[in-house]
């Protein structure tokens, strides 16, 4: 079971995220920066600069870096961000803020991706830094729901051959060896990271693997 966010409420949380991860980088040192984070081979810069590309990205936009990327779509995802990461850090925070309140999304996703993306890169930003930032369950049980019936675009992860519990709201999904742990931790399971899920938690995983 579990509940899907109406449309005003997820872009509420949205811009709330934004603005958090805003001000979160905006107190950056120059080497946290340059952080190496779990999200393949990306540095902190790499997933702020990613996180500001979709809403303001366009279908040509897309197009262009989809041929650039000789069709090879998380290449594109890939190589773009790395290219936006590029520009001065002041830069990309402002272009972060500049999106916050912004209802665009990018082409061929649907709102709940820009839930799901600040979600998550908003985890791998703060654990890459050793930071805490918490996760508003309503929010992360959407997400993961997304995740989990997502056809297009393409799911990047495979789904755990599990049955999924959260222990603080109401949300079950799958079949087999029960897997218990606050949503924000079966979220960051999800989408492939569960040394992140681990950590989120503080306990080695004793909270994403209940049994």
């Amino acid at each position: 079971m579990g509940a899907v966010l109406g449309t005003d409420e997820l872009w509420q949380i949205v811009e709330r995220e934004r603005t958090g991860l805003a001000d979160l980088l905006a107190g950056l040192s120059p080497g946290e920066w340059e952080t190496p984070t779990r999200c393949g081979d990306w540095r902190v810069r790499d997933v702020a600069a990613h996180l500001s590309i979709g809403a303001r990205s366009t279908y040509r936009w897309v197009l262009r870096e989809f041929v650039r990327s000789r069709g090879n779509f998380d290449r594109m995802i890939h190589d773009s961000a790395v290219r936006e990461a590029r520009r001065p850090a002041g830069e990309i925070v402002a272009d972060l803020r500049s999106i916050a309140g912004s209802r665009r999304y990018a082409p061929l996703t649907t709102p709940r991706e820009s839930l799901l993306d600040v979600l998550v890169h908003g985890q791998d930003i703060a654990l890459a830094l050793g930071r805490t930032r918490a996760m508003p369950a309503e929010a992360a049980r959407d997400a993961a729901d997304r995740v989990w019936t997502m056809r297009v675009p393409p799911r990047p992860w495979p789904l755990p051959h599990a049955r999924l519990v959260a222990t603080d709201i109401a949300w079950t999904r799958g079949t087999g060896e029960e897997i218990r742990g606050p949503i924000a931790a079966l979220l960051l399971l999800l989408t492939g990271r569960p040394e992140a899920a681990e950590a989120w938690t503080g306990r080695a995983g004793a909270d994403v693997r209940e049994r």
